[in-house]
């Protein structure tokens, strides 16, 4: 059997990591600014979190949810701590795409309504109500599409208002991204967030806050659509949760009542899942990795806005969008092959950084340093 050929691979195979430093088959060192998708948020085999990964597993790997699991409810506990989101409830899943779906699911179970309001340039999963809501034709198949979702401007208030207007009364929920992330790291305004909390209020329809990639303390916020002073009614969570463990989760508020059966799942918050994401936050919390994506986000910020020949600097924290010229195409790939620094992409020609939450100013000046030579050429 053949693997399903779906993924344009580097050809590189990574065999070790630690923190934000990964090295090949070969023993080649690399510094990882990408963390797979922004996924490593606390560095690679951090020992506390395979600590509590290995513990667990000499305990208990996995039971469903159909028996008590505590580590649920510390989780929970943990979450609204960190969060500050301490009168949500918590419902656990496994991946980004199944974390949206079922917050749309559950909007629609609020208030009976079909209609979802989202944004060009979103990305919001795989699944099938995810991708629908997902602003990328190519990969929505016939099956996936559906009239229910409509995609406004981003930061558009004029049209969100008119659309509210129009069909407000239709509309179960809007989904936004703090910050889009495959969107090429565009921030959402105070004032667009600040709005949609009114129309939704207005209304009578959800507010979901898209913080699978923005989220978990990235911006140095936890859930980065806070910086609006308002909250959303649902948070979606995935990425950052498990450090690379699979795990993912809606923070729900209090307005929804829950009844058995409502929403489901084999896996979401099993007993591994929970206490990888338990480590994750814990460490956030003793090492004050937020403030520390904060401090070094804000400084890589300021220093690439000085580097001639970037056209624009955008983002928020440690996830970072560097948009370059047609002429320098070719950087990311240079920076991987000849500087040995992983990053990410966003189409036409924006190099997306989002690594690890406790990314040294050593190695922030490392890949500083590499990226003007490698714009020099």
């Amino acid at each position: 059997m053949n693997l399903f050929d779906v993924y344009p691979l580097n050809n590189i195979e990574i065999a070790k990591a630690s923190g934000s430093t990964v090295w090949d088959a070969e023993g080649q060192e690399y510094l990882d600014l990408y963390g797979g998708h922004a996924v490593i948020s606390i560095g690679h085999t951090h020992p506390h979190y395979v600590g509590r990964l290995t513990d667990q597993l000499n305990k208990v790997g996995f039971y469903s949810n159909s028996v008590q699991i505590p580590l649920q409810v510390e989780l929970a506990e943990k979450l609204g701590q960190v969060s500050g989101k301490t009168d949500y409830q918590l419902f656990l899943c496994n991946s980004g795409a199944e974390a949206n779906e079922n917050a749309l699911k559950l909007a629609s179970f609020y208030n009976g309504r079909k209609k979802i309001v989202a944004f060009k340039g979103a990305f919001h999963g795989r699944t099938s109500l995810a991708v629908a809501a997902t602003d990328n034709p190519k990969i929505i198949a016939p099956v996936n599409e559906t009239d229910n979702v409509v995609f406004l401007p981003h930061n558009d208030e004029g049209a969100l208002a008119k659309a509210f207007a129009e069909f407000g009364n239709e509309i179960a929920a809007v989904i936004i991204e703090g910050i889009q992330g495959v969107g090429g790291i565009r921030e959402a305004s105070v004032s667009f967030l600040q709005q949609i909390r009114s129309l939704c209020d207005q209304y009578n329809a959800v507010y979901i806050a898209d913080s699978v990639q923005c989220g978990y303390g990235r911006t140095g916020l936890f859930y980065s659509h806070d910086y609006a002073g308002v909250n959303a009614d649902i948070y979606t969570m995935a990425k950052g949760m498990g450090n690379g463990f699979p795990v993912a989760g809606i923070s729900i508020s209090p307005k929804f009542s829950p009844w058995h059966g409502m929403l489901g799942t084999t896996f979401g918050g099993n007993h591994l899942a929970c206490a990888a994401a338990l480590a994750v936050l814990e460490v956030i919390e003793q090492d004050e990795l937020m403030k520390n994506a904060e401090d070094i986000g804000s400084y890589l910020i300021a220093e690439l806005h000085k580097i001639e020949g970037v056209k624009e600097v955008r983002g928020r924290g440690l996830m970072i969008g560097i948009e370059l010229p047609e002429s320098l195409s070719n950087i990311k790939k240079d920076l991987l092959f000849k500087h040995k620094i992983f990053t990410g992409e966003a189409k036409p020609n924006v190099i997306r950084l989002l690594p690890a939450l406790n990314l040294s100013k050593a190695q922030a000046d490392h890949f500083l340093n590499e990226f003007k030579i490698a714009l020099k050429g």
